[in-house]
């Protein structure tokens, strides 16, 4: 229990102005990253899976709510407001429909280069919508480029102390996140600026502040249905952004920690956590990595620092108002910049670059998607991207001819050793991936082809379907083209290591007839046994082929 009260003090001093700033980047009244935070850390800590993992506002759903609701709120603040809390929850009602449908595998949908290029692509967005705030100049645009472009012209008429402040308390954070990094450094470096600001009365003299704070949550009404169904596609967007981000530190931290979390439940908990945040006039909330690390250093090993985080975050609403009133939107900006470059991942892409130039490439292309076509479409973009690499490379897999190495018991790839010997008159080949309309004529042709050759005598021509798990009726028909073909040219067609449920689905498509039970064997050392015994047997006559009325020309 003392871990938890000093990790979840911890969590709330970091916390704090750090949620305050992602409300700001939302489009919202900074305080409303408090009202956001405060129900969906209660409502996280009794339904989620995770001991460990914190929830609450967090900068990438921050900014894509800015980025669907700013065209659709037309400049009123207050409609902004309603739109912001509708997405909360039209995107808090469809992970719970999710997790009832148990939907939970689209966590997995985003591979880590895209998850690098993406966050990278948000940082930048991040960063430029927080230039006017560090420097003073008005800032407008639709876009990334306008933006740019706008504050560009504008430049030159920064506002000298915003600009001193904001750099001051951008270089500040950076040192106490190298020198002392559990320490609360966001509340340190804002707790500095506000006195700053309160002592100089430097409000007076040009640099803005959060302004007055209400003691009650604002006045809000339900948006009109027609609302609720053009927020509904920003609301995937952000339920798969902000679903994936949670499940991926929610098992980071669960595999240090020996604990499990289960998808379909954390989309249930998510869920409410978002529903919780827009009746509480917040937006759409993920979860923290830096602050669950924060958390787990502080001793936490509960949700029952998530409580006392709550607590916490209610009593600065009830006796601090003043103080927050006077934040600068300077440091605010600051705070933000600074969590935007701990997003862009240089050691990822390095380790990326390193391991494979594709990887690399599909990383910058996510990037280049997200800072081009807008955050919505970049994601999508992300995830067709992160698709189409998977049918790549299941599509044109590693395939090998399989021969027997001195020492080593079973059949290996030939090529990966240059002392093994493929069985005479048996030819062993094994395709590494399973079969379906994408990949089901290069599999035929490259097995021909590796056929094609050989150059000893082939009289059993063996298929290794350990890797092949999975099939489709395109890929069958494939397949008995392909032992069609063989058997036309004299040649025993055989399978080995075929699955159960494999086996299942050629009797069903009459594959297990035309093969012959005699040719299907259990394990390659069980076929290469039959092969020997066959030719220490009398000669048989040749077996006729029962399916070479079903197949089709080869």
């Amino acid at each position: 229990m003392g871990g938890d009260t000093a990790g979840g003090l911890a969590v709330a001093a970091y916390m704090i102005p750090q949620v305050m700033a992602y409300a700001s980047l939302a489009g919202v009244q900074p305080v409303a990253g408090l009202w956001a935070a405060a129900p969906a850390m209660a409502i996280y800590a009794v339904l989620g899976t995770s001991r460990l993992l914190s929830v609450g506002p967090e900068s990438t759903t921050a900014l894509m709510t800015a980025a669907a609701i700013a065209p659709l709120a037309g400049g009123d603040p207050t409609r902004y407001a309603q739109l912001t809390a509708a997405l909360a929850i039209v995107a808090g009602t469809f992970a719970i429909l999710a997790g009832l449908a148990r939907l939970g595998v689209i966590a997995d949908l985003l591979s880590q280069p895209i998850l690098v290029g993406y966050l990278a692509g948000v940082a930048i967005i991040m960063i430029v919508g927080q230039l006017g705030k560090v420097t003073g100049v008005p800032v407008d645009g639709d876009n990334l480029y306008e933006e740019m472009r706008s504050f560009a012209r504008g430049l030159p008429h920064a506002h000298g102390p915003t600009v001193a402040l904001a750099t001051a308390s951008l270089a500040l954070l950076f040192l106490l996140a190298w020198r002392v990094p559990h320490l609360p450094g966001p509340l340190l470096v804002v707790a500095l600026a506000t006195g700053a600001v309160a002592a100089a009365n430097l409000d007076a003299h040009g640099l803005r502040v959060v302004g007055t704070i209400q003691a009650a949550l604002p006045d809000w009404r339900p948006p009109a249905a027609t609302d609720l169904v053009r927020v509904a596609p920003p609301a995937l967007s952000v339920l798969f952004v902000g679903f994936t981000d949670t499940m991926l530190t929610a098992r980071a931290f669960a595999a240090r920690h020996g604990h499990t979390v289960h998808p379909n439940r954390e989309l249930l908990a998510l869920g409410a956590a978002n529903i919780g945040a827009g009746a509480a006039r917040g937006f759409p909330v993920s979860s923290s990595g830096s602050r669950t690390a924060l958390a787990v250093a502080g001793g936490a090993s509960t949700q029952v620092y998530s409580l006392v985080a709550v607590s916490a975050v209610i009593g600065t609403l009830a006796f601090l108002r003043p103080a927050l009133a006077m934040f600068p939107l300077a440091t605010l900006g600051a705070l933000v910049i600074f969590a935007a470059i701990r997003l862009i991942d240089l050691r990822g892409f390095r380790r990326l670059a390193s391991f494979r130039r594709s990887e690399l490439h599909l990383a910058l292309l996510a990037a280049a998607g997200v800072l081009i076509f807008d955050i919505i479409y970049g994601i999508l973009i992300a995830i067709g991207v992160s698709l189409l690499d998977l049918l790549a490379r299941v599509a044109r897999p590693h395939d090998a001819v399989l021969g027997q190495v001195p020492g080593l018991d079973g059949m290996h790839d030939v090529d990966d050793y240059p002392n093994a010997r493929t069985v005479p008159g048996l030819f062993a080949y094994r395709y590494d991936s399973p079969l379906f309309f994408a990949n089901a004529h290069n599999f035929r042709h490259r097995a021909l082809a590796s056929l094609q050759r050989s150059t000893g005598p082939v009289e059993w021509f063996i298929l290794n379907m350990e890797a092949i798990v999975e099939v489709d009726i395109t890929a069958l028909d494939a397949l008995e083209d392909l032992r069609a073909e063989i058997t036309r040219r004299g040649i025993a067609f055989g399978i080995a290591h075929a699955k159960l449920d494999l086996l299942g689905d050629l009797d069903a498509y009459g594959l297990t007839a035309s093969i012959g039970p005699e040719m299907i064997f259990p394990t390659m050392r069980a076929a290469v046994t039959a092969h020997e015994t066959r030719h220490a047997d009398p000669p048989q006559p040749p077996r006729t082929d029962p399916g070479t009325s079903r197949s089709r020309s080869a």
